[in-house]
C-alpha cells in the first residue's frame, strides 16, 4: 500500500506532461475563498462550459433577429436542431447516427422506451433490474408494471450483491437472467451504478437477455460521457441517458436515447408525435403518421433549442479533446491516482477507508465511492468547509469523480492533503 502522499509539485508535473490538461480552461469552477474549489461531483452535475453564455446568446440573437423565421434562417436552424447532435452522440455511445437522438429528460425517455420495450404477454411479464437502482428508475419500472396490470412484487426482480459484498457479480446477473428464462420480458440495468460506481458488462448482459428471448436496455446516466460504449455492436436494444452529469450541459438539460436500428422499422409499439413523423411530409399536416424510420421516430415534439445550445457546445468540447476513447485513457490515470492517494491517506492516518468501487479500471468509470468507517457525515462537512465539493449518499458513502475534461492531478494531490488533515 502506498504510504506517502503525492506532492503538489509531482502532480503539477503530471499535468504539465498531459496535453488534455488544457481543456480545464474550457470550464468555470465554483469559488472558495477566492480560489477554485476542488470539484469532484461531475457524477452529479458537470461544470459549466466557459462559453455557455455565448452559445445561448447565439440562439437568443437569432430569435430576436428572425422571429419564427429562425426555424430555417437561424445560424443553427431550429427545425433541424436535433440533427446537430447525431454524429457526436453516436460517437459517445458507440452507435450509428440514425440510432440516437437528443430529446426530453432522462425518466421521460425511459418511460417512452418502456412503452416499446416492455410488452408483457402471457407468462413473459418480468423485469430485471439491479437492487439499489437509482430511485427514479425503480419508480418507472414499478409504475410500468402496474400500468400493464402486473404485480410489482412478482414481476420485478431486483438483483442484489451477495451477502457481505457491495458489487454485483456478472455471473450472478447472467444466472438470474437464465433462471427467469421465458418469464423474462425486459432487462433494464444502470450501465454504471450510481451508488457504487460499478461499470457493468453491457455486452454479456445483453447476450444473456437475448438468449432467453428478452429485451435488454440500460440507463446510462452515469455512463454517457464517462466511459466508451459500443451499443450497436453489442446488440443493445435501447438506452437512455441525461446530459447534465459527464456531458456538462446544465441542470435539467436535455436527455438522449439509443434505439438499435433493427427496431426502427419493426412493428414495435411506440407513442407518436409530429417530430417523429417523416420530416419530408411533417408540415403537410396529414392526419396519418409516417415514421422517420430512425431513432427520431421516438421524438414527440420539436427541440428545446435554448436548453440544447449548451449541450451542443459541450459535445463539441468532447470532440476537440479527441473523443471519449482519448478521454477515457486520461480518466483511468486520474482515478487510479485518486485511488492510490486515498490508500496513502489510510496508511498515514490509520483510518479504515473502504472503497466500494471495483479496483479493476475495466469495471468502473471515473467515480470512486468510499466509506471512511468511524468518520461519518462529519468528515464530509470538514471537506466541504475546506473547499472540496464531493457528494454524500446516505447512510455513509462519499462519492467523488475526477472528470478528465476538467479535473487535474494537482486537484487530487491537494485533496489528499485535505483528507489527511480532516481525518487526523
Amino acid at each position: 500500500m502506498q504510504s506517502t502522499l503525492p506532492t503538489i509539485d509531482s502532480a503539477k508535473a503530471l499535468d504539465a506532461a498531459d496535453p488534455l490538461s488544457s481543456f480545464r480552461e474550457h470550464f468555470l469552477f465554483p469559488q472558495h475563498k477566492g480560489s477554485d474549489t476542488l470539484y469532484f461531483t461531475g457524477n452529479s452535475l458537470g461544470l459549466q462550459p466557459r462559453d455557455a453564455y455565448k452559445s445561448i446568446q447565439v440562439e437568443l440573437d437569432d430569435w430576436a433577429d428572425h422571429g419564427v423565421e429562425g426555424h430555417l434562417s437561424a445560424r443553427n436552424p431550429w427545425m433541424h436542431y436535433h440533427e446537430l447532435f447525431s454524429d457526436m452522440l453516436a460517437s459517445i455511445v458507440g452507435a450509428k447516427p440514425s440510432e440516437v437522438v437528443a430529446m426530453n429528460a432522462l425518466t421521460v425517455n425511459l418511460h417512452l422506451l418502456l412503452v416499446s420495450f416492455y410488452r408483457p404477454a402471457a407468462k413473459r411479464t418480468k423485469i430485471i433490474c439491479e437492487h439499489k437502482a437509482f430511485p427514479s428508475d425503480r419508480y418507472a419500472l414499478l409504475s410500468q408494471i402496474r400500468f400493464h396490470g402486473g404485480d410489482p412484487s412478482n414481476d420485478l426482480i431486483e438483483l442484489a450483491p451477495r451477502d457481505g459484498e457491495h458489487l454485483l457479480r456478472l455471473e450472478d446477473v447472467e444466472g438470474a437472467i437464465a433462471e427467469a428464462g421465458d418469464e423474462l420480458a425486459t432487462v433494464m440495468i444502470g450501465g454504471v451504478n450510481y451508488y457504487t460506481g460499478q461499470l457493468h458488462n453491457l455486452e454479456r448482459i445483453t447476450k444473456a437477455a437475448h438468449r432467453v428471448g428478452a429485451i435488454c436496455g440500460f440507463d446510462l446516466a452515469h455512463g454517457a460521457g464517462n466511459v466508451p460504449f459500443k451499443l450497436h455492436d453489442w446488440g443493445v436494444d435501447f438506452a437512455c441517458w441525461c446530459s447534465y452529469k459527464y456531458l456538462n450541459s446544465g441542470p435539467g438539460a436535455v436527455g438522449g436515447v439509443f434505439i438499435h436500428s433493427r427496431h426502427h422499422n419493426s412493428e414495435i409499439s411506440r407513442f407518436e408525435g409530429w417530430w417523429g413523423n417523416d420530416k419530408n411530409s411533417r408540415f403537410d399536416m396529414e392526419p396519418n403518421y409516417s415514421s422517420m424510420g430512425t431513432a427520431e421516430s421516438w421524438q414527440l415534439s420539436n427541440a428545446p433549442v435554448l436548453n440544447m445550445a449548451i449541450h451542443k457546445l459541450s459535445l463539441e468540447i468532447f470532440e476537440a479533446a479527441g473523443g471519449i476513447s482519448t478521454l477515457r485513457e486520461r480518466s483511468i490515470r486520474l482515478t487510479s491516482f485518486l485511488e492510490n492517494t486515498i490508500k496513502a491517506v489510510a496508511s498515514i492516518t490509520g483510518a479504515e477507508i473502504e472503497i466500494l468501487t471495483p479496483t479493476n479500471p475495466e469495471e468502473r468509470g471515473c467515480q470512486l465511492s468510499l466509506i471512511a468507517h468511524g468518520q461519518g457525515r462529519e468528515l464530509y462537512d470538514k471537506l466541504s468547509a475546506s473547499g472540496v465539493i464531493v457528494d454524500w449518499r446516505e447512510p455513509d458513502v462519499i462519492r467523488m469523480a475526477p472528470v478528465p475534461l476538467y479535473n487535474s492531478f494537482e486537484d487530487i494531490a491537494r485533496f489528499g492533503q485535505i483528507l489527511s488533515d480532516a481525518i487526523s
